[in-house]
């Protein structure tokens, strides 16, 4: 039998927010739709979602979450950097604003980011199988003020990394880095780097999405050396920036999938992972990390996901693309050394320094 083309792991983030939730992503498990879970352990149903993810065997990681809720670390008893004066998580925003503006203790960060994979420990008795970032906090990178707001400082000089040229950075702290250096510290080998052929194509994704999806993809660029530099490693490629919510289609996923796979030669496979966000929407006050669930939670966008995920329509379409499903341990995952599919190349790296 031929090898599949493409392997693919389907993550469902944000499981233990609620239990309506929980219950559509195991729905998934079980269909065999969705093949990984991140875990919030400062979610509402943490202890439960832990429960049902050893009752069904689920492979799960942590979902390091820096944006929203509150805290499980030290940061909880008292003034952090990390927190509002409610003592919430600044927002997705807030915090990359706050990043910038050089507001955020890295050390404060540290302190979060163990809290977090030792509840993980205490929830599910093992290290996670991968960890990733809530709302992609984890490849946020370090700035420097001096070269303007929110640009890495460059040395003009770029090394190779596998096939890919890479700027040499003189390496600020960031909190990629110091994700890099927890999970290391802590044997966690598997991360998600969300890097998104043909963005800029994806004309569905409204100005704000678009936006913010691009500027994902920027710190994750940033962060392939701090992650390379402490032996972490990641699928081929990336799918979920263009398929998040009302966006996601069977069509869609087949496209971004046939995005990954340009350049990749004939008899080739590649590893890749597709970002989900399925469940049945939250009935307030149940759910959230603290602050109880939010609009996109509460609407009908995270149903939408479990159905596409779930109807014959997209497993169809995925066998007819040669796309095998599996789970993360599965994959011979990325290692230092290899081109990243889809990466930027050196002149598009040179174009964006001041």
């Amino acid at each position: 039998m031929a090898r599949p083309r493409v392997r693919l792991v389907v993550t469902a983030d944000d499981f233990g927010y609620c239990p309506r939730r929980d219950e559509g992503i195991v729905e998934a498990f079980l269909a065999g739709a969705v093949t990984s879970v991140s875990l919030l352990v400062n979610g509402a149903t943490a202890e439960s979602a832990a429960e049902l993810a050893r009752r069904h065997q689920i492979p799960t990681g942590l979902h390091a979450n820096l944006s929203e809720g509150r805290p499980v670390g030290p940061a909880c008893h008292g003034v952090s950097s990390l927190l509002s004066p409610e003592g919430f998580f600044l927002g997705k925003m807030g915090f990359r604003e706050a990043v910038a503006a050089e507001d955020v203790s890295f050390s404060q960060v540290r302190e979060e980011l163990e809290a977090q994979l030792s509840r993980f420990q205490e929830l599910l008795g093992r290290n996670p199988t991968h960890v990733d970032g809530h709302q992609h906090v984890h490849v946020i990178p370090g700035w420097w003020s001096q070269a303007g707001v929110g640009v890495p400082r460059w040395s003009g000089r770029c090394s190779r990394w596998g096939d890919l040229l890479l700027p040499d950075c003189v390496p600020p702290a960031g909190v990629c880095q110091v994700f890099a250096e927890a999970l290391q510290a802590h044997g966690v080998h598997f991360t998600r780097l969300p890097l998104e052929r043909g963005l800029g194509d994806c004309t569905w994704l409204e100005a704000p999405a678009r936006a913010f999806a691009c500027s994902v993809e920027r710190d994750a660029r940033a962060a392939v050396g701090p992650f390379s530099r402490s032996g972490l490693r990641w699928t081929d490629a990336f799918v979920g920036l263009s398929t998040c919510g009302r966006h996601m289609s069977a069509q869609r996923v087949s496209g971004a999938l046939a995005r990954a796979l340009e350049g990749t030669p004939t008899g080739h496979s590649l590893t890749v992972e597709l970002m989900a966000h399925p469940g049945y929407p939250s009935v307030p006050p149940a759910g959230g990390c603290g602050e109880g669930p939010d609009a996109f939670s509460c609407s009908w966008e995270r149903l939408h996901e479990l159905r596409v995920l779930t109807e014959p329509t997209l497993q169809a379409q995925l066998a007819q693309d040669g796309v095998q499903l599996c789970a993360l341990h599965d994959l011979d995952s990325k290692r230092p050394g290899e081109v990243v599919p889809g990466e930027a190349t050196l002149e598009t790296l040179e174009s964006s320094q001041p």
